[in-house]
């Protein structure tokens, strides 16, 4: 602590003189004075890093004058110092976002702690968040080495996430890189382990839980006669976005349960939520429900049969249920859901699914204004947090949970910031997707992604006798040779969704109940 500079308003400053003294042998310059009016007044002659007051003053009280600092000099931390242990002065304090508030008679040290946690706190929580993550990164590669099931994925992923989220207040940019080659470490073992084992799930009890079973094993046991469901899919969402605005679900709802499952590949919308909805593997949805399917090349929107194919499980499930499916795509129909979500509180389920995380990944693409908003993994986060907390989602929330409404929040698949490319080649019918292709006859660079010859083996339909999938791992895109640096310098650093990556693939699903 090093020339503080610190202005204390108290009318028996004369008796703080041992304080002042000590605080100046720890190099802080103590400005003092007897009332309200003369620290308002040294306020506008000179600048300050922190203000003690005293409430109970002869002529402004600490809270008049309190009120006058955060007018003209809201950025200064203001410590309230009261002999009172009365309520209404703490609430009044507190209310008028004070910095701290000390009882009298107070010490020195007590003085020291408060400018150490006011002033010195980034400081020091930057400190102790770097060491912390020093000694866990040790682990993490450890653990990057021998780390062989879903399981221990899973817990990797979500150490990462903490850790992404714990550095990004700090100003460490050292630390952040470090961070950010483990996660890209992660990914490439973690694309070898998905190559490996992915296409054996589907017959294996040990599997994680998957897109196409998740409605069956995890929804529908949640569902009861005495209290009504509310599934709110929103497409895109990321475990670290989930994470980014979990605190604002947190001030209607309780966690109950919190469990990461996987997105089946493609992990895009048409296959993974399809998947989730109908209770069937791609290949099974074109063969059982042709007129509800359609295929990469088709012509026609993809998903604009959810709520069929969730009609039919529901039936094939025999669950007898009352249940209504909204799917929300723009502000107008948020809102048009939100003035009107009561009527929905006779239903035993009811189904949100919100696009905006997929609008915004796509808008990132074509709006330069989003890539500057949204250019890294922590702005992404960012953005999501502030749409979430001015969306008609969480009024739609905040009603359930007057309505005593369960809750679930989970998503389709999540997405991947792609910065590198890697070329492909392919016949004119080929998938225009830049995390997955699937058609005939593709060229391609064969570390690079995760390949399905036989798509029947992991249960996609097969367009023709010869087409197979091609999925990119880690942060890859594909790219065309033609034209190749105009594609590339379009599409690097947006965010893609398809392929393999921990991003896309361990996602949330979480149950909560009504605070």
């Amino acid at each position: 602590m090093n020339n503080i500079k610190i202005l204390w308003a108290d009318d028996e400053i004369d008796l703080l003189k041992p304080h002042i003294i000590f605080l100046e042998k720890k190099n802080c310059v103590v400005t003092s004075c007897l009332s309200g009016t003369e620290a308002l007044e040294l306020l506008k002659e000179e600048n300050f890093d922190i203000i003690f007051l005293d409430e109970n003053m002869p002529g402004l009280t600490g809270l008049e004058t309190l009120t006058e600092i955060a007018t003209k000099k809201a950025h200064i931390p203001v410590v309230m110092i009261t002999k009172s242990e009365e309520e209404y002065i703490m609430e009044e304090a507190i209310g008028s976002k004070i910095a701290d508030y000390l009882i009298k008679p107070v010490n020195p040290n007590q003085i020291l702690l408060s400018i150490k946690k006011n002033l010195d706190y980034s400081r020091l929580i930057s400190e102790k968040t770097t060491s912390n993550y020093q000694q866990e990164f040790r682990k993490i590669a450890m653990d990057l080495a021998m780390v062989n099931t879903w399981e221990e994925w899973v817990t990797l992923y979500q150490k990462l996430i903490y850790w992404e989220i714990e550095l990004e207040s700090i100003e460490d940019s050292g630390m952040q890189e470090i961070l950010t080659s483990q996660k890209e470490e992660a990914n490439l073992q973690f694309g070898k382990f998905i190559d490996k084992n992915y296409p054996n799930w589907f017959s294996n009890h040990d599997a994680p839980m998957l897109s196409h079973e998740l409605f069956k094993n995890w929804v529908v046991p949640q569902l009861s006669d005495s209290q009504p469901t509310l599934l709110i899919v929103v497409d895109n969402l990321r475990y670290d976005q989930w994470k980014a605005f979990e605190p604002i679900v947190a001030n209607h709802y309780k966690k109950i349960e919190e469990k990461p499952f996987c997105s089946i590949l493609p992990t895009a919308t048409q296959y993974a939520r399809n998947a989730i909805f109908s209770g069937l593997m791609p290949s099974e949805m074109e063969k059982q429900h042709p007129d509800f399917w359609k295929n990469d090349t088709d012509e026609g929107g993809k998903n604009m049969h959810e709520n069929d194919f969730l009609k039919v499980q529901l039936k094939r499930l025999r669950l007898n249920i009352k249940h209504e499916y909204y799917k929300i795509t723009n502000l107008t129909k948020g809102k048009k859901l939100a003035n009107n979500f009561k009527s929905c509180a006779p239903n035993d389920l009811t189904v949100v699914v919100y696009n905006f995380v997929d609008m915004l990944s796509h808008s990132k693409t074509d709006m330069n204004i989003i890539q500057e908003l949204a250019n890294d993994d922590k702005a992404y986060r960012s953005l999501t947090l502030s749409w979430f907390k001015n969306s008609p989602l969480l009024e739609i929330i905040i009603q359930a949970q007057s309505l005593g409404m369960k809750l679930i929040i989970t998503t389709d698949h999540g997405t991947i910031n792609v910065t590198k490319p890697t070329k492909v080649i392919g016949q004119k019918n080929i998938s225009d997707n830049l995390r997955y292709k699937t058609g005939r006859s593709m060229s391609y660079e064969e570390k690079d992604v995760l390949v399905a010859k036989d798509p029947k083996t992991i249960h996609l339909p097969r367009l023709n006798m010869n087409s197979s999938f091609i999925f990119a791992k880690s942060d890859l895109f594909f790219a065309y040779p033609n034209n190749f640096n105009h594609y590339v310098s379009y599409y690097k650093n947006t965010y893609q969704h398809g392929g393999v990556s921990l991003e896309e693939m361990i996602i949330p699903f979480v149950v909560l109940e009504p605070k």
